[in-house]
């Protein structure tokens, strides 16, 4: 056992997949390394307390929106036969959260990590998922399992549901930026209009989530290839399929189109759509900075840069 342990996870941001996955298409997830998390697992004399950027305090009197960490750590304590050891567990994230980045499952990876750590017990890739999900199931109710798979990779993460989870090779050099719109995204709102329009025109519908699934593949090889040009005009291809399916938002469509004039590869709704998120690709950095100060004057209210090097 140790007197203090850390363990580490990052962010993960959805590339491709949206709203067609729900229908069994593939999608695709990458890992966003530069937006980290860390849990610090330190010995107490007396208590268990909990350090978050919006809690400090006992670990029993944590509020609801932190009830799938509070009970992975109470899971976690019993599995080590450690259910009164006093402990200070101190978590730091450049994470933002409600943004379908994965905080709540970076949140799960980094604690499992640093406990495991503090007893030196291995851990494997299974465990972990398995572990995570605890806290996930709480969280969101029934999860995939992608976001847990992502914050804990260092690669992209291929994802048909109920069918299969896999890491991707990548080879990508280049710049992904995300930028927030300010509009609070409608995950259900959109899955709904998503259903709405497969009972109104089920074969039009049906053909835009079938060129998702198929767009998804060509993702898929120009990440392995290291293409920016091939996956910037996929994600371009994607964003119009979106719209067409009545996902997109006036907002987000402003900085697609801004960041697509200032010299993007390409660019997309992340996510649910309705508000929300979007995806820029850039080759380089002049290229990079010229696209975040679009997106800055086109109204983005945050915008958050990965940069990707050849492996």
């Amino acid at each position: 056992m140790e007197s203090q342990s850390t363990g580490t996870s990052h962010a993960k941001v959805i590339l491709i997949g949206d709203h067609s996955v729900v229908y069994g298409q593939p999608a695709i997830a990458v890992p966003l390394p530069d937006l980290a998390m860390t849990a610090k697992l330190m010995a107490r004399q007396a208590g268990q307390m909990v350090i978050t950027p919006n809690y400090q305090g006992p670990m029993d009197e944590m509020g609801e929106v932190y009830e799938g960490i509070r009970q992975l750590i109470t899971r976690l304590l019993r599995h080590f036969d450690a259910t009164n050891m006093p402990f200070l567990l101190e978590i730091t994230s450049t994470i933002p959260q409600e943004r379908g980045m994965g905080s709540s499952a970076a949140s799960a990876i980094a604690i499992i990590r640093a406990f495991f750590n503090y007893f030196d017990a291995p851990l494997s890739r299974t465990e972990l998922q398995q572990w995570a999900n605890i806290e996930e199931a709480v969280t969101h109710g029934s999860p995939s399992g992608l976001d847990a798979a992502t914050c804990a990779s260092d690669v992209p993460v291929w994802f048909i549901k109920k069918e299969t989870t896999q890491t991707l090779e990548m080879t990508l050099e280049g710049y992904l930026i995300i930028a927030d719109t300010g509009v609070r995204g409608q995950t259900g709102l959109a899955v709904s209009v998503v259903r709405e329009q497969f009972d109104a025109n089920p074969t039009q519908t049906n053909g835009h989530i079938s060129a998702l699934g198929k767009i998804a593949e060509n993702i898929r090889d120009g990440l392995k290839q290291g293409d920016t040009t091939a996956i910037g005009q996929s994600m371009t291809e994607a964003h119009q399929h979106l719209q067409e399916l009545g996902v997109s938002h006036p907002s987000l469509d402003r900085l697609v189109t801004a960041a697509n004039q200032a010299g993007a590869l390409g660019a997309k709704l992340t996510g649910g759509g309705v508000g929300g998120a979007m995806l820029a690709l850039a080759d380089t950095k002049e290229h990079a900075d010229n696209v975040i100060h679009a997106l800055e004057q086109a109204g983005a209210q945050e915008v958050w840069v990965q940069h990707y090097t050849r492996r």
